[in-house]
């Protein structure tokens, strides 16, 4: 990283470090009788390190103008293996998690080995250290491509990346200790909520800096969903964490909205966190690596943009379908209700225009387990879509909702949609940005798939059965019109279900291992001399992605 940097730019870099480094220090001292001063201290080492990388090459010769003729694949590259990292270690807490529900003994009686403290970090581990590293690299990557236009500045990249993780971090660790907001999606406290909108901010205007200096007039699709998956996802993370702090030397603060305004900014929050990290995110990857692994351009270029806007639309009135029943006004249910089934057209659009991208490329799919990845994320990504407009309808909800079906909707999603892309994409740029001919088992790329498909399908049909029969225990009456099963009867009929559910994950879990192994492996074989990867081209020569029609 320092060798790119010139001396201005190592100059801000060691001086933002040391400031963070101080601040840890700050908060540190302030809340040293507070859990504050784990993460005061966390982030002093944090800023500490970062110093120390930059101070190492501080005195580095200045770098060529040459270097600015090329992408800046650096900090994509640091990305992908940071994602993978975090996909282990969230997997691993999340089959962890999963045995727990069969087996509560695997506590060991310690109070952070609890499913309170572990779930947090399993579901912030994957989405946000997993799918968000996987997003910002791949955004880095997609935006130069298709606009042909290098990013600006060498510093704000890393800037991103590092603060990002930084948030990732404070988020984990303080789950562990107790440092929360109690809000349905567990929540970081109020200096780490500001610290990523720093970083989130940072990110936005990089991103608009890069399209702003493109050399190609279009702007690719792709960039559309990044670009809403980024600005999105700012405004739902700052309505929905306003708190006014307790004390500046405490991590505890009071939410600004409480009550069923409080649930409905959450599940504002929350749906709209599903539609634009999870899904517009990972659909401006799926519109770039599908068609440019396939070889072919994308079926229906105008049906991409008008999926796009539909989503963008739809979505934002869709989260009230999660508090049927309860205290919120009827009309908002049944505004949620309908904007929910209404998801399904534009939502079955991007399927649809996926798989019929790959017509004249399915000997590829039967060949290529990387292309394989995708086209089965976009059928699992029709079939949650499909379910979650047919949970949102107010019976169903009635025997779905607080069930397990519910968990395996969400990981048809998060398993099936978000993972599977996100490894094909990965699996795509491995190879190009480390110039190698190809992974360097294609063999363990397709033991993969496989692991990764069939725990997927175990996990979701656990899930699905064992919901189902929760919510029929639990509205099965007697004669006499009381319950015909009490919670612990439908507890104890769940119990394989959950050891089928923990089994799925751990099949999952291996093949995110086999796919950090193959990653280790490429990178450390020797390059290829028979071409030149596509990713290392000169920005005045790259290609743009081209629409269909």
């Amino acid at each position: 990283m320092v060798s790119t940097l010139t001396t201005t730019e190592r100059q801000v870099a060691l001086l933002l470090s040391a400031l963070v480094a101080l601040t840890g220090l700050a908060l540190a001292a302030a809340g040293r009788h507070d859990p504050l001063g784990v993460h005061g201290f966390l982030i002093l080492v944090y800023g500490l390190g970062c110093a120390t990388v930059v101070a190492r090459g501080y005195y580095s010769p200045e770098p060529d103008s040459e270097r600015l003729s090329r992408y800046y694949d650096e900090p994509i590259k640091a990305g992908l293996l940071i994602a993978m990292a975090w996909a282990v270690v969230g997997m691993f807490v999340g089959v962890w998690v999963a045995t727990l529900l069969a087996y509560p003994e695997f506590t060991f009686d310690q109070a952070w080995a609890s499913f309170g403290r572990l779930r947090p970090v399993h579901t912030t581990g994957v989405i946000f250290g997993f799918g968000g590293n996987a997003l910002i690299a791949t955004s880095f990557h997609v935006m130069q491509r298709t606009s042909r236009a290098r990013m600006p500045g060498q510093l704000s990249p890393w800037f991103v990346l590092v603060g990002y993780n930084l948030f990732c971090l404070l988020a984990v660790s303080g789950y562990l200790i107790g440092i929360t907001q109690s809000k349905e999606y567990a929540e970081p406290e109020w200096y780490a909520d500001i610290w990523l909108v720093i970083v989130w901010v940072t990110y936005l205007v990089l991103y608009l800096r890069t399209l702003a200096r493109r050399q190609e007039p279009h702007i690719y699709v792709a960039n559309w969903y990044y670009l809403a998956f980024i600005l999105v996802v700012a405004v739902l993370h700052i309505v929905n964490n306003l708190a006014i702090p307790a004390s500046l030397g405490g991590a505890k603060s009071f939410p600004v909205f409480s009550g069923v305004q409080d649930a409905m900014t959450q599940w504002w929050y929350g749906h709209n966190a599903v539609a634009f990290f999870l899904t517009a995110g990972f659909l401006g990857m799926m519109y770039y690596y599908l068609p440019t692994r396939a070889g072919r351009p994308i079926f229906s270029y105008r049906l991409s943009i008008i999926s796009f806007w539909g989503i963008t639309f739809f979505y934002m009135w869709a989260g009230s379908h999660h508090l049927h029943y309860t205290a919120l006004p009827h009309w908002v249910q049944t505004l949620g209700m309908t904007f929910s089934v209404m998801l399904l057209v534009p939502s079955w659009s991007s399927a649809g225009n996926a798989l019929l991208t790959l017509n004249g490329a399915w000997h590829k799919v039967r060949d290529d387990a990387t292309l394989r990845f995708m086209m089965v994320a976009a059928v699992f990504y029709g079939l949650s879509t499909f379910e979650g407009s047919f949970m949102a309808i107010r019976p169903v909800n009635a025997l779905s909702h607080y069930t397990d079906w519910t968990v395996g909707h969400v990981h048809a999603g998060a398993l099936g949609w978000v993972a599977l892309i996100t490894f094909g994409a990965i699996y795509s740029l491995v190879p190009m940005l480390w110039k190698r001919e190809r992974m360097y088992s294609p063999a363990l790329v397709e033991l993969h798939f496989w692991l990764a498909l069939a725990g997927t399908v175990i996990y979701v049909f656990a899930m699905w059965n064992s919901g189902i029969i929760q919510g029929l225990m639990w509205r099965t009456y007697n004669e006499s019109g009381t319950l015909a099963y009490s919670f612990v009867d439908s507890l104890v009929a769940m119990h394989p279900y959950y050891v089928a559910r923990a089994f799925g994950g751990l099949l999952f879990l291996i093949g995110a291992v086999a796919g950090c192994y193959n990653i280790w492996m490429t990178i450390r074989s020797t390059a290829s001399a028979a071409r030149e990867p596509t990713g290392d081209r000169p920005v005045a020569g790259a290609p743009a992605a081209e629409p269909a029609e």
